[in-house]
């Protein structure tokens, strides 16, 4: 079961500390938000996950931790100066800004006026300035997304690893896109971040590559605990390709709000090393590149069938973060009326806090102690947060896990003190069970890596 409407997440998010509006004590900024101590876990966590998945658990793939500041001779070649856009458009009645494209009917959504300017194209990088005086001539972007480093860092990747193609870098990291119009909650905002994979590969191999990476991330998304038929691959039309794209599939997702992309997979060809590239001449690139004179590193990998220098092609995988963040939660969300609670059921590897450890009566010390030694013997265990939650109120107590998301909830009471059992509750039968305190470390540890 997912949530009804964006409103009920909105609401589950701000009232559980997931998410908050940035500067909300000031009115708020739109397109910013800020995670709070639920959402940066959950956060977190689904990052990880991520993570092992491209690097702990391959060997052909290696990770990047970029700068976010980007050189504007970066932006330059890749494009981004010349098409990082989007069609903006003035509502001459209002006064407000629209995206062309979003508009239905070619209608201000704000006052209802057809009066609105021709779409002129809207640069979507945040630049700053570098150095003491910002006179105009020494700046950085922002970057737009994570992928230039990736590639500007091919060939440091490849000389210091013992990596042949096909092979990939990974990165998790900031990016920053100057929105028009910033909308459905966390899914569409000026400053996210990406979990981005670069794979490179032989020229005439990457049609197999990218059939295989869209399979890939289609099963690493259902493993997170995304239901399969509330996602879809969609083959962007040719038309609709972006500058460097041969080919892109979206895997969407229903979200509240509708059907939109998720993840999007893309065959780069050899655009990107090819743009970045010194002595361009050299090399038989297949794709439309700026010409580059700037550059002081060539891009290639020595073809030892053909004897030959050439450009990889480039399979690209990329998901935002944020998107994924509103997708497990709406895909967690479920209201059970029978037993007059909302349960969060997120997989137990992405659940903000793994155990809630509970003293039912949060004035009577043994019992207080005793849960505080439970608690900071299974933190040690190093699986995830472990809470102690001493407010008193089981029920309550109870109920607040269960709309977090909390698998397991382990109260400690009298009984604890005669016989040193405790109770464990599960989150989504509600089923309780008494073990021996001694038994739990087992008993958490294969609940979280069975």
């Amino acid at each position: 079961m997912t949530a009804k409407t964006m409103e009920e997440l909105v609401s589950l998010c701000k009232r559980r500390g997931f998410i908050f509006q940035s500067s909300d004590i000031y009115g708020g900024v739109k397109g910013l938000y800020d995670y709070g101590p639920m959402g940066v876990e959950l956060k977190n966590n689904l990052k990880l996950s991520w993570w092992k998945s491209m690097i702990y658990e391959r060997d052909d793939i290696e990770g990047l931790d970029a700068s976010i500041l980007t050189s504007p001779e970066v932006l330059k070649h890749s494009g981004h100066e010349d098409t990082f856009s989007d069609p903006l458009v003035d509502c001459k009645s209002c006064k407000s800004r629209w995206r062309a494209d979003q508009l239905e009917g070619k209608t201000c959504p704000n006052c209802k006026s057809k009066d609105l300017t021709d779409p002129r194209p809207f640069n979507l990088m945040f630049k700053t300035a570098i150095g003491p005086v910002d006179d105009g001539t020494s700046f950085a972007y922002l970057r737009p997304e994570t992928a230039q480093n990736i590639f500007t860092n091919f060939k440091n990747v490849l000389d210091s690893t013992s990596n042949t193609l096909p092979f990939g870098i990974a990165q998790i990291g900031k990016a920053f896109r100057n929105e028009i119009t910033p909308r459905n909650f966390i899914f569409r905002v000026r400053e996210f971040e990406q979990m981005e994979l670069e794979f490179f590969v032989q020229p005439g191999s990457d049609e197999k590559w990218y059939k295989y990476w869209i399979e890939e991330r289609h099963k690493w998304w259902i493993s997170q605990g995304i239901d399969k038929d509330n996602l879809e691959l969609f083959e962007v039309d040719k038309s609709e390709l972006s500058h460097y794209s041969k080919s892109t599939t979206d895997i969407m997702y229903n979200f509240p709000h509708g059907k939109e992309e998720l993840e999007g997979i893309a065959n780069r060809t050899d655009f990107d090393l090819g743009s970045h590239t010194k002595n361009q001449e050299e090399f038989n690139i297949s794709s439309k590149v700026i010409n580059n004179k700037k550059s002081t590193t060539k891009l290639a990998v020595h073809n030892l069938d053909e004897k030959k220098w050439v450009i990889p092609f480039v399979i690209e995988p990329s998901a935002g973060v944020e998107r994924g963040v509103l997708a497990l939660l709406n895909e967690a969300y479920f209201e059970d009326v029978k037993n007059s609670r909302i349960v969060l059921a997120l997989k137990p590897h992405l659940s903000p806090i793994k155990a809630a450890v509970i003293p039912l009566k949060k004035n009577n010390e043994q019992i207080v102690t005793k849960a505080k030694e439970i608690k900071n013997t299974l933190q040690r265990l190093g699986l995830g947060r472990v809470a102690l939650e001493n407010s008193g109120n089981i029920g309550k107590s109870y109920r607040r896990h269960d709309e977090i998301g909390t698998p397991i909830c382990i109260t400690v009471d009298f009984e604890t003190l005669d016989d040193g059992t405790v109770t464990v509750r599960d989150r989504d039968t509600m089923e309780q069970q008494r073990l021996n305190a001694q038994e739990l470390n087992n008993y958490y540890s294969k609940y979280f890596n069975h």
